[in-house]
């Protein structure tokens, strides 16, 4: 079995966080040193297959960083610096448990390496779509080979990301957006003359915290509804005609960001309408931050799949022959992922490293780091499970 740490060690050493050119070029080399001959397409994914039937496996995580950059370091048996967990630890498995895996039947195994994951998703949107959209790393107004158009379609997707070797099948989506609400300028002294904005979004700040449109899902719980900005006024003695409040949501299945953005804004008129004996009232608006590419939306796949079950098992028996506790796992996963764009086909999130640990955050953190039992053990686990999918 190849080394996995060998490549990450390597692959952290490299800055991501603004262009992705150096690790993906050690990708695409590494890659052909394994006798595979990948691609880049024209939305910057890297790409590369072995086999030609079915069933047909993919495994897909990204090439990009948040910043800033933390330069790599080795103590012992752990790997620090940008990129360690979040996710080059969950590469590194990969790449390693495609080239090595062997299968006696006709099964297809898929490598597709998304770009900009932690901004834009072009790249899994145009795995997607077959279409690149702008903003992105890749040839706006280019076409690409979408995913669901090779023969034979695939059948399952593992989204590497840092899950403690656990198997997430289900994950909250993220949506943001912005209530303008629009006032009637006028003197601080003669507030009746007027309709004060920021007044009204206070109002509102309450009915955002009542908003209910789905309840609770099985796996995920409650969706979260939050305010994180809030920018009104110009003049310490005018009634303010505007003010806007940027609000995050973290759904869950079965909302949409359509279903969203129509259902709150409903509410929020509603709720500005109630109770006001004002001639004049408020104007209130909701609308998503426009994107270019779909918001990362809530999934869930089900628990008794074969990805799932396989998967979990691997990593289970792995993990107790590493001496690395009880891992394999299944439960949700702690952050929004590309892993949205593959569902509804049956789709999983696993890999080595954690979003947080006790002593707080580790992913997208200073102290960002992974060990490299739990590399190795992924990549076994990788394996095992790619063999008995494919067989």
């Amino acid at each position: 079995m190849t080394d996995p740490v060998v490549f990450l060690e390597r692959a952290v050493q490299h800055n991501s966080t603004e262009a992705v050119d150096g690790i993906r070029e050690l990708l695409l080399g590494t890659l052909e040193h394994g006798g595979v001959e990948p691609c880049v397409d024209a939305a910057g994914n890297v790409r590369g297959s072995r086999g030609s039937g079915g069933p047909h496996l993919v495994f897909n995580t990204h090439l990009d960083t948040v910043p800033p950059h933390i330069p790599f370091e080795r103590d012992g048996e752990t790997i620090r610096g940008r990129g360690s967990c979040d996710a080059k630890g969950p590469l590194a498995a990969m790449v390693t448990a495609f080239l090595d895996a062997e299968w006696a039947g006709e099964g297809t195994l898929t490598l597709a390496i998304t770009p900009d994951e932690e901004t834009l998703s072009t790249g899994a949107d145009a795995l997607v779509t077959g279409e690149v959209a702008p903003g992105g790393p890749g040839e706006t107004g280019a076409t690409v080979d979408s995913l669901s158009a090779m023969e034979p379609a695939p059948d399952a997707y593992i989204v590497g990301e840092p899950t403690g070797l656990d198997i997430c099948t289900a994950a909250r989506g993220r949506f943001e957006g912005t209530i303008a609400v629009d006032g009637v300028a006028a003197h601080a002294a003669s507030p009746a003359s007027g309709v004060n904005a920021v007044a009204a979004a206070g109002r509102l700040l309450a009915a955002v915290e009542e908003f209910d449109n789905v309840g609770a899902h099985p796996a995920l719980g409650e969706p979260t509804l939050v305010p994180t900005v809030i920018d009104g006024g110009e003049a310490t003695n005018q009634l303010p005609s505007g003010c806007e409040i940027t609000i995050d949501r973290r759904s869950v299945p079965p909302e949409t960001a359509e279903g969203f953005e129509a259902a709150l804004t409903a509410h929020l008129q509603a709720a500005a309408e109630r109770g006001l004996d004002d001639a004049a009232e408020p104007i209130v608006e909701f609308s998503l931050t426009p994107r270019e590419t779909p918001f990362l939306e809530a999934f869930a796949t089900d628990a008794d799949a074969a990805a799932v079950q396989t998967l979990s098992a691997a990593a289970e028996s792995v993990a107790a022959d590493a001496e690395l506790g009880e891992r394999g796992g299944i439960r949700p996963f702690g952050a929004a992922t590309e892993a949205s764009y593959f569902a509804p086909a049956p789709t999983v999130v696993f890999g080595p490293g954690r979003l947080a640990d006790d002593g707080g955050a580790v992913a997208h953190a200073e102290r960002e780091y992974v060990d490299t039992r739990s590399v190795r053990a992924a990549a076994k686990a990788l394996r095992q499970a790619t063999e008995q999918l494919l067989e």
